[in-house]
């Protein structure tokens, strides 16, 4: 679960990587995995809004969205 202390580390990392500092390779290695978290939050979250998600047909019926093969 992304929360805001993660998020903030990431923003910290990606401004922190513009400089001319620059990032360690420990502080590389944390950024992409908390990258990988955000994006697998981001798709699981998007799943299950879709897994949520009605179609109201013309006739005024409702049906589940379901998922391409």
């Amino acid at each position: 679960m992304m929360t805001d202390e993660k998020v903030a580390r990431i923003n910290a990392l990606a401004r922190k990587s513009r400089t001319a500092e620059g990032l360690t390779e420990t502080e590389k290695a944390e950024q992409a995995a908390l990258r990988r978290e955000y994006v697998e939050a981001v798709k699981a979250s998007l799943q299950g809004q879709l897994e949520r998600t009605t179609i109201l047909e013309p006739d005024g019926t409702k049906r589940k969205l379901k998922r391409k093969e």
